[in-house]
């Protein structure tokens, strides 16, 4: 594989091949000292805001393909003092030793820049970052000084040979030692937005990983400043990383009221007092260690909501929040010897640990929430086939078609309300209604959910929905509120053939308003008497002759519609419709495989496995007519058929299928015999090359503009001046039979 490593300003990026994922760190090093002039000690390498160590692979750090490993190049450390040369008889490490008061070492009349026990800000020269620091000791340099020279010069205008100071920095366990030119008195004053121009030179907060959260501290020179129209303050300032190392353009800085002076070196034997008024990072970069801001979600006790007492504060390791030891429960009276410390929330309870051989434990969150369900309750809720997942999707028309779904004739019936939404008919697994507020509702189920609705067939009074409490895991619950003319209820007075109104409104002509396919439920029983005796049953086409707003049974306002049928094919409950249902063997649908499981169950019950058997095959047997039952075809759809000379073997064969004993039915037949094989759509203005084969066009034009000029079904070279005729009389058969399976397309 290939990764890219680029340097920290963004100029520099090279690519390294031949790499895998068990590469060594260090020998990635080898190969970058080439391309960035620096051997392996001088690199460091940094991958999502971690540094990358000797000794681990590309694949401990989870490095994958072409992904940017960052290098920063330390510069050349030059050596200004020889620790074997002697400064008056005595060695660099003997002078070391006895410099242990706090005047430091004897330069005769000579004063150094700094003092001994001084604080000063000091710049580690590995990431040009400035951290504040206390020098502990003063080398002297190689030669001695002139202090004639010096005493000459003015304090504006001195030369002071190049002292190295021994420092360590505040916070960090790392002692270095520093020229002076990376040492200076710390910064004190601070700048405001005011008096910030383009082109000033400023100590800055930067996190070149993350600009929103707190960094180091750099030196950065303006380069832009101005306020939005919104009156948001933006500042973009290119990072000095000292001596030797890159800078880094365009960098947004994020805290604005912590900029600081740049302080000049001073003059030797001058002490700046510089206790007060220095910079700090908080400690905590969300409240800022602010005493007003007292509870801080994520540095306060979370017990007694304190700052205090740092010192006796534990951090959860899960979950990184503070616990002040004697607060806990027991209280913890010495600090964990253990590398991780877990909180009471995030600490695994070890007697909820299953062993092998015991079961599983309700948890305390489960246990709870058992205890508040009502045992006594006998109410069946659908055997949880309500709201089960969909195992298929009805893909031959959109979510949104308005009318009939093809293949799925009037009269249909489904045990449970999920194979009628996989079916297409009425999508929602529980919700009445089915449309959206801008379009118009596609479909409803009468299930009976109101006393006062009225049902006689052709006809029939529905309650919009709104106006109950469903909180939690209810249903169905009393009205309890008004109902509004939104949402669903807007959506199905959409369908009505009249202007949308708050007072209700009548359709001028109620057949032209938009159709809307009706569901009824056997939970409808209990008020009319066209509700099938089992399941859901699709009854066809109805629309809207009036909506308006009374106030129910239940005393709160409700939405009445009136919807009347529109459907050329006779209701289910009606002599022709019962016929046309025995003629296609419209029976009840059951999920896959449920027969089977209750014969299984009941079986199983009765302690008969043989009787089980027997009712499986009488299951299977009776179930074999509704293999033979198919579709009619109109006269027209025939006639066309017989016009698409092209296509001519394939429904010869759909044709000779359908009157035989297929399982799959003659329109899912249709739909797997012209699937394009490009959008594994049914073809959307269909083409038929010349080797026989149905693409859409739009599939085969893409294919075409990708320079591929060969059928997409078996790679029969078309041409590249080949013309792409639609198939009108494919075309309007297809449309015939799956009425609405354009849109969208």
């Amino acid at each position: 594989m290939w990764i890219q490593v680029r340097s920290m300003d963004g100029q520099k990026n090279v690519r390294i091949d031949n790499l895998s994922k068990l590469t060594k760190i260090e020998d990635l090093r080898e190969k970058l000292v080439d391309h960035f002039n620096a051997g392996p000690e001088r690199q460091r390498l940094f991958f999502r805001g971690k540094q990358l160590v000797d000794g681990h692979t590309l694949f401990d750090y989870d490095v994958g393909l072409n992904e940017i490993v960052q290098i920063l190049v330390k510069p050349v450390a030059t050596d200004t003092a020889s620790p074997s040369k002697k400064e008056n008889g005595v060695t660099e490490q003997e002078n070391g030793s006895q410099e242990s008061s706090d005047s430091g070492f004897d330069a005769g009349d000579i004063d150094t820049l700094y003092k001994v026990g001084e604080k000063v800000d000091a710049r580690d020269i590995k990431m040009g970052a400035w951290f504040e620091a206390r020098i502990l000791r003063i080398i002297p340099p190689a030669t001695k000084p002139n202090s004639e020279a010096l005493s000459s010069s003015s304090p504006q205008n001195f030369d002071i040979p190049s002292y190295l100071y021994r420092i360590a920095y505040d916070g960090y366990p790392d002692e270095e030692n520093l020229e002076e030119k990376d040492i200076r008195p710390r910064a004190r004053h601070k700048r405001d937005w005011e008096d910030v121009n383009v082109g000033d030179t400023m100590m800055i907060n930067h996190n070149c990983d993350d600009p929103k959260q707190r960094g180091y501290w750099y030196d950065g020179c303006v380069t832009k400043k101005y306020t939005t129209d919104k009156g948001t303050k933006k500042l973009f300032c290119k990072l000095l990383l000292g001596t030797g190392l890159d800078s880094i353009d365009e960098c947004e800085i994020k805290f604005l009221d912590e900029m600081f002076e740049i302080e000049p070196p001073k003059a030797p034997g001058v002490t700046l007092k510089n206790d007060e008024g220095e910079k700090k990072t908080p400690e905590c970069p969300y409240c800022n260690d602010k005493p007003s801001r007292r509870k801080c979600y994520y540095c306060h006790c979370r017990i007694c909501d304190s700052k205090d007492d740092a010192e006796n504060t534990l951090l959860c390791d899960e979950c990184d929040n503070a616990y002040h030891m004697q607060c806990l429960d027991p209280p913890v009276t010495s600090l964990p010897t253990d590398e991780q410390w877990f909180c009471p929330d995030c600490k695994n309870d070890t007697s909820a640990v299953v062993t092998a051989g015991e079961k599983l434990k309700m948890s305390k969150k489960k246990s709870k929430m058992m205890s508040n369900i009502n045992k006594d309750c006998t109410r069946d809720w659908g055997k949880g086939m309500a709201c089960v997942g969909r195992t298929k999707v009805c893909t031959i028309v959109p979510s949104n078609h308005f009318g009939a779904i093809p293949g799925v004739p009037v009269g249909t019936l489904w045990k449970f309300r999920v194979q009628v939404s996989e079916s297409g008919v009425h999508r929602p697994h529980v919700a009445g209604i089915h449309g959206r507020e801008n379009e118009g509702a596609y479909s409803i189920v009468l299930s009976g959910g109101y006393e006062d609705d009225k049902d006689s067939g052709k006809e029939f009074t529905y309650t919009g929905s709104g106006g109950r409490d469903l909180s939690g895991n209810r249903r169905t619950a009393p009205q309890s509120s008004d109902q509004q003319l939104t949402h669903m209820n807007r959506a199905l007075a959409k369908n009505c053939d009249a202007p949308i109104s708050e007072k209700g409104a009548k359709a001028k002509d109620w057949q032209k308003g938009k159709p809307v396919r009706v569901v009824r439920n056997c939970k409808e029983k209990k008020i009319s008497k066209y509700a099938p005796e089992e399941g859901n049953r699709y009854d066809g086409i109805y629309k809207v002759v009036e909506y308006w707003s009374q106030k129910g049974s239940s005393g709160f306002l409700v939405w009445k519609f009136l919807l009347k049928r529109d459907d050329p094919s006779p209701a289910p409950w009606e002599k022709e419709g019962q016929k046309m249902a025995k003629k296609l063997n419209l029976v009840m649908q059951y999920p896959e495989g449920y027969l089977e499981s209750k014969q299984a169950a009941a079986a199983e019950a009765s302690g008969d496995s043989t009787k089980g058997k027997s009712r499986k095959r009488k299951s299977n047997s009776a179930a074999s007519p509704a293999k033979k039952a198919r579709n009619e075809l109109s006269r027209g759809i025939k006639q066309l058929i017989g016009e698409d000379d092209v296509n001519k073997k394939i429904w010869d064969e759909l044709l000779a299928g359908a009157t035989q004993d297929s399982s799959k039915g003659f329109l899912p037949a249709v739909e797997d015999a012209f699937k394009c094989i490009c959008c594994q759509e049914v073809v959307f203005q269909p083409v038929t090359t010349s080797c026989g084969h149905n693409v859409c066009k739009g599939c085969l034009g893409r294919s075409f503009k990708a320079e591929v000029y060969s059928c997409p079904n078996c790679r029969y070279a078309l041409g590249e001046d080949y013309e792409m005729q639609v198939n009108q009389t494919l075309k309007k058969i297809l449309l015939d039979l799956f009425p609405g399976y354009t849109a969208g397309r």
